[in-house]
């Protein structure tokens, strides 16, 4: 089973905490922004957390929200593990990324990072070094690091490896048993798409947390090194210029989450063909928006740096 992303691991650890100490068999959970609050994150991880509540037997499903037992040791998860340098350095790096902290030539340094993520600069270097390898920082001779602004043919043949790896993950859900845990988070993940997809426009703004989730979750199907390194880079390029690009975001978050459930329902009814079909119309979609992104950007600095015209 694909591994719980650590905003989630540390949202859940966080409610049960919550419920171990405020709360008594029967009672009824708060309400999601007050959940929301408790975790210190979106709702798209007190969903998450919720789901594995209902799946643990602490609360009855996602709608009856009632404490049915408190929380035992081996509900939470390891706090160890929620302090892996490497997930944390990630993270840090994604949110200055969604909140246009860093945008294309941003230079950042090593102990920046390092006090972001809590972790040591050894560390941090290790991780940087790491990931330069995928062209999206780079080391800069004057010290320290910048994001790199990199071109559409990066992104279109980082979406070519993309589309082997995901549509094999959807092929490698039809050889699982019935039972296989996986389809309980498959299920999980329709829910809140669904759920999502109910809610007024201004609430897709949650969308690029829950869409990392779902294809951090096929990646994960694969159970490869190399599937899970590309998920990474995927997850950088993609929301970085998702977030970079605010034109039509709404709706455009809007239209994802119909193309993921356009994948999520025939997978859960064992569809793979049509499932298939789906994800290559959400990739080509996606690929199609970073590209389009990237356009306008090169674009603008081309205009930026044309001389004016004379006469």
């Amino acid at each position: 089973m694909a591994k719980l992303p650590i905003t989630t691991r540390r949202s859940i650890n966080l409610l049960l905490d919550h419920a171990a100490r405020n709360m008594q068999v029967g009672d009824a959970l708060p309400t999601e922004m007050r959940m929301a609050e408790i975790v210190e994150s979106s709702r798209t991880a007190v969903r998450s957390a919720l789901a594995y509540l209902a799946e643990h037997g602490l609360i009855a499903g996602m709608k009856e929200r009632h404490l049915l037992r408190k929380p035992r040791p081996d509900d939470y998860f390891d706090v160890s593990e929620l302090h892996s340098a490497t997930e944390k350095l990630q993270q840090v790096l994604m949110e200055r990324i969604y909140e246009r902290d860093l945008p294309p030539g941003a230079e950042f340094t090593e102990v920046e990072l390092s006090r972001a993520a809590g972790v040591s600069t050894i560390a941090v270097r290790e991780f940087l070094i790491g990931f330069s390898r995928n062209g999206l920082i780079e080391k800069n001779p004057r010290g320290g690091w910048r994001l790199c602004a990199f071109d559409t043919k990066y992104a279109e043949e980082l979406g070519e490896v993309r589309e082997m790896f995901e549509l094999k993950a959807i092929e490698r859900i039809a050889t699982l048993a019935p039972d296989d845990p996986v389809f309980s988070r498959l299920r999980d993940l329709l829910a809140r798409h669904e759920a999502l997809g109910r809610e007024p426009a201004e609430s897709h703004a949650e969308f690029p947390a829950l869409d990392r989730e779902f294809h951090t979750f096929l990646i994960g199907l694969l159970d490869n090194r190399f599937a899970e390194g590309l998920n990474d880079v995927v997850s950088m390029v993609y929301h970085y210029h998702y977030q970079w690009d605010k034109r039509d975001e709404i709706p455009r978050n809007q239209y994802a989450v119909q193309e993921h459930l356009a994948i999520l329902r025939p997978l859960a009814k064992g569809d793979i063909a049509a499932a298939l079909a789906a994800m290559r119309t959400h990739l080509r979609s996606s690929r199609s928006t970073m590209l389009s992104a990237l356009r306008l950007r090169e674009n603008q600095a081309f205009n930026v740096m044309k001389p004016p015209s004379i006469g």
